[in-house]
């Protein structure tokens, strides 16, 4: 079997997991973030909001998280597979080192933790892309990040749809070229509340007294791990996708 062939059984794999029903954990988790969201005041939902718009718009439009790394057109996919995980590692470390830190300070830490995750996880993906070959300076190229960024943590549905996108990315991209109201079209509050719900228990155990730095650690090192295994098989998923068309790939898994 080679390299490609072993890459497209894990991508099948991971597909199913997507998909699964979701297990009494997740269930419970989802459960009592809802009941915490309900609980919290609309302003404060708000806040929530603006502060992912910021991110995000920062993302498209900005250069922050333009990485200093090239992009690395001519890496083998197993070799982008190597060096993703190496990258993948150092980001769940920071992440986790930003998680205990956050999470030993108390409450007001943790509404200054929210924003950092955020960033952390774009950084990653923004030196990923870069990685397996997508430069990150493309508009295109952001809207695919932040598509790779909503799949992680959606709903079955939404996520369908954008696994969906991502399988279709090469005719999909030619309408983001120069379009500069992409962030306007979104629905930012699906957006958040779609997120929050995919971390909010995990996120919640953080301000618990006395087991905060431990708890904080853990959830960003776990998200880190989420996002990376979406990421890292949406750019693989990609990459094998453009040697071969569409139907043949199909027709081959």
């Amino acid at each position: 079997m080679n390299y490609e062939q072993k890459a497209l059984n894990e991508i099948t794999a991971w597909e199913h997991r997507l998909f699964k029903p979701p297990g009494w954990l997740e269930r419970t988790s989802k459960t009592i973030g809802k009941r915490i969201n309900d609980l919290i005041p609309p302003k404060v939902h708000d806040v929530i909001t603006a502060t992912i718009k910021s991110i995000v718009r920062t993302a498209l439009f900005g250069a922050e998280y333009t990485p200093q790394r090239p992009v690395q057109r001519t890496l083998h996919l197993e070799l982008a597979d190597q060096e993703a995980k190496r990258l993948l590692s150092l980001y769940q470390k920071i992440a986790a080192a930003e998680g205990a830190g956050t999470g030993a300070g108390g409450i007001m830490l943790n509404i200054v933790d929210f924003p950092a995750l955020i960033a952390i996880k774009m950084k990653f993906l923004f030196e990923l892309a870069h990685i397996y070959g997508y430069d990150t300076k493309h508009f295109p190229e952001r809207v695919f990040i932040l598509k790779v960024f909503q799949m992680a943590f959606s709903g079955p549905e939404q996520r369908a749809k954008l696994l969906d996108s991502i399988k279709r990315w090469d005719t999909e991209k030619e309408q983001w070229l120069s379009d500069t109201e992409y962030s306007k079209n979104m629905d930012w509050e699906t957006f958040q509340k779609e997120y929050r719900d995919a971390i909010d228990f995990r996120k919640m155990l953080q301000m618990v007294p006395g087991i905060g730095a431990v708890a904080g650690a853990w959830a960003n090192y776990t998200i880190l791990e989420e996002l990376g295994e979406s990421a890292t098989n949406a750019y693989r998923l990609r990459r094998l996708i453009e040697r071969r068309p569409v139907g043949t790939w199909e027709k081959n898994r």
